[in-house]
């Protein structure tokens, strides 16, 4: 079997933070969302690897991954001239993947527990990953008969039959290829996933369903990119502190301080991720923080936030619910409450 993964996109909704670094690198926890998203696949026993690139994104996607190997697999990346939608990212990727099955992994969303036993539960002509949501209408709703197969899905319906969302992951067998061969563009004109899905079934194909009973997050959104660096450092933060923390300091909780990291006469309140080469002082560093390689944080409070490489916060009272691009300074001295910000690479904002 092998993966196709998804990191076209624009990014929109986080700009202007995605001018300059895809939303799929964007850390979480100190780890790019892409990363999770490869490690799953591994973890399931897949390790050859299709990346959909877009000309915008290709060089900082192949920067990072490379050939795949620090990952422990092999990456072959493919271009996506125009984003004309999930189905077209299969057909641009069809010579790749030739006669295999395979996962259709989006490269944006995280998913509780990773795809193993998703993966180990293929045994048809299709399954789809779903989940319920209280809310369904903004979504892919798939409607299934008693036994779990596919019957019916339906493109962000205004009066969903099912609360059942399709999830980012999907596997398909070689025969989803001729269906999206005969494909029309959608309304938006896309070449949509669901509408291939539901050629396989209206062909009579076995089209299965999986329900993800944990938790599932799509990081298009500022909101959604806290929550799901909330989620990530409630789940797996540990105690590991590796650079130093002087006597005047009090840590809590748990709290990972990467190697050349000084912290000093400051208050750090766990689940916190702080990367190396950081210089922290006279601060709190609040719970759900993660801060990126080369921070200073000087007289400041940063809680609820994620804080990119080499970012500087300086005399700044109250810092929350922020992402802060790389190479970014935020300093101030007056006394505001808290200030939320999403602010690009190499930003400066005094308050």
């Amino acid at each position: 079997m092998k993966a196709l993964v998804l990191t076209g996109g624009k990014g929109t909704r986080l700009r202007p933070l995605t001018y300059t670094i895809p939303k799929h690198l964007i850390p979480v926890a100190n780890k790019p969302i892409l990363f999770y998203v490869i490690d799953q696949i591994r973890e399931a026993g897949i390790t050859d690897i299709g990346v959909i690139v877009s000309p915008d994104t290709a060089s900082y996607i192949k920067e990072a991954l490379g050939d795949g190997s620090a990952r422990e697999v092999k990456t072959t990346y493919i271009l996506q001239s125009e984003p004309l939608g999930l189905a077209h990212a299969v057909k641009t990727g069809q010579e790749f993947l030739g006669d295999s099955p395979f996962v259709l992994f989006l490269g944006d969303n995280l998913i509780q527990g990773g795809i193993k036993d998703f993966v180990a539960q293929f045994n048809s002509d299709g399954l789809i990953l779903l989940k319920e949501v209280p809310d369904p209408r903004a979504f892919g709703v798939c409607e299934l008969d008693t036994s779990g197969r596919v019957e019916r899905l339906v493109e962000k319906p205004k009066v969903p039959r099912t609360n059942l969302a399709v999830v980012g992951a999907y596997i398909f067998t070689p025969d989803v290829h001729k269906v999206i061969a005969h494909l029309k563009p959608s309304g938006r004109g896309e070449y949509e996933i669901t509408d291939a899905i539901q050629g396989l079934v209206d062909a009579g194909k076995d089209v299965r369903s999986y329900i993800l009973k944990g938790w599932w997050l799509d990081t298009g959104k500022k909101e959604d990119l806290l929550e799901a660096n909330r989620v990530i450092l409630d789940e797996s933060a540990c105690w590991k502190v590796e650079g130093t923390v002087d006597s005047e300091c009090s840590v809590v909780g748990r709290v990972e301080v990467g190697k050349g990291t000084s912290i000093e006469n400051s208050v750090v309140r766990g689940p916190v991720s702080i990367a190396g080469g950081c210089r922290i002082s006279n601060s709190f560093i609040g719970p759900f923080t993660s801060i990126g390689t080369g921070a200073v944080i000087e007289d400041s409070s940063v809680e609820f936030s994620v804080l990119l490489d080499n970012c500087r916060i300086l005399k700044v009272p109250r810092l929350a619910d922020c992402v802060i691009g790389r190479n970014s300074q935020v300093a101030g001295g007056r006394s505001l409450g808290g200030v939320a910000l999403l602010l690009g690479d190499h930003s400066k904002v005094e308050l």
